[in-house]
């Protein structure tokens, strides 16, 4: 039997109508409810409309290769006396002349630099960079070198030392206009960075001067003593987990155990950029004073495991017990590769051999 409440399409509508006024509700139904853009402290916005406006903005421009970018807070570490400082110093003057530090690319103009010192005297810094005969190395005047003065005193109980020291940060920066912030090294910012407690607040301050100056930051800071025989990763940097967390991009520079003279650089992490300096490829150099300027000097790329330290048959015993003990507390291969900061691939292998014996 026939619905009797079913009624017939006036005579007038066509069945194409018909359907087209059924398309057009449904297309209705399925658009979201407009919603304030803003919402306290975010923004939404619908995916199209961010990739909309990220066409409006440029691409971010390499400082220092895959390794730095323009609008990144990245940091460059490495355990003590292996030239942090020799190279971030090469890179603020790289900058400051708008000349690359070969064979990386250096895509932004030449253009002002502020390098704050925390590690050298003035008198310190000047032996670096003139010769025997006491001729100095002429500076690009886009090159700003900051120290401690040891004449201003934090005001008594208004600021600590920290605070009153980022604010004398924020006020360089903003009264010169210089965009690029290079720190070496952060421990100066934040007493006890490798707690997480300390670091939070330090890479919080950080980020939210680079938000609002627009600022491209490169911060040293230092590892614990490292086992040369492994792998460099995010676990070798003090307060590894908030630092890497808060940080846009970050590099290592690695002793050669093979040959002490060498260093290499390393990406550990980055986000503007594939990677392209990890393991399988490092950029190995010599640090070098040809004439007045003590810098890293190009010689070559190399795979990381060539210049790791060989370990000894009493390490692999060493290595080979702690791996069997931890998967007897029933660790994961993942879990035990992690604790002790080596392959899956490492901890399976030795798994193997351990079930054999």
């Amino acid at each position: 039997m026939l619905n009797q409440n079913h009624q017939n399409p006036s005579p007038g509508i066509t069945k194409q109508q018909i359907i087209a006024h059924a398309a057009s509700q449904a297309q209705k139904l399925m658009q979201p409810e407009p919603i304030s853009p803003n919402m306290g402290m975010l923004t939404l916005q619908t995916a199209s409309q961010w990739m909309q406006q990220a066409d409006n903005e440029p691409d971010a421009l390499m400082l220092f290769g895959e390794f730095w970018h323009q609008g990144e807070l990245c940091i460059l570490f490495a355990d003590t006396n292996l030239g942090k400082s020799i190279l971030a110093v090469q890179i603020g003057d790289s900058i400051s002349r708008g000349e690359p530090v070969y064979p990386l690319r250096l895509q932004a103009d030449a253009q002002q630099v502020i390098y704050l010192d925390f590690e050298l005297t003035k008198k310190q810094f000047q032996h670096r960079y003139k010769n025997a005969d006491n001729e100095q190395y002429q500076w690009s005047p886009r090159f700003l070198r900051g120290e401690i003065d040891p004449d201003n005193i934090v005001p008594d109980g208004k600021y600590s030392f920290e605070d009153y020291l980022n604010l004398s940060l924020e006020k360089a920066v903003e009264e010169s206009g210089t965009r690029i912030l290079i720190i070496d090294n952060i421990t100066y910012l934040r007493n006890e960075t490798e707690k997480a407690k300390d670091a939070l607040p330090l890479m919080k301050h950080l980020k939210t001067l680079k938000n609002k100056y627009n600022l491209s930051i490169l911060a040293l800071a230092h590892t614990p003593k490292r086992d040369g025989t492994r792998p460099i990763t995010h676990n070798d940097l003090q307060g590894s987990k908030m630092l890497m967390n808060f940080c846009d991009s970050a590099f290592a520079i690695g002793k050669s155990q093979k040959d002490n003279s060498l260093r290499y650089l390393k990406q550990i992490k980055q986000r503007n950029t594939e990677e392209v300096y990890g393991s399988d490829k490092v950029c190995l150099f010599h640090v070098t004073k040809p004439d007045l300027f003590l810098k890293f000097d190009f010689v070559d790329y190399g795979r990381e495991w060539e210049h790791l330290r060989d370990q000894s048959e009493e390490e692999r015993e060493q290595l080979k017990d702690k791996v069997k003990e931890l998967l007897q507390q029933g660790k994961s291969i993942r879990e035990t590769a992690a604790i002790l900061q080596i392959s899956r691939g490492k901890v399976e292998r030795m798994a193997k051999a351990i079930n054999k014996s």
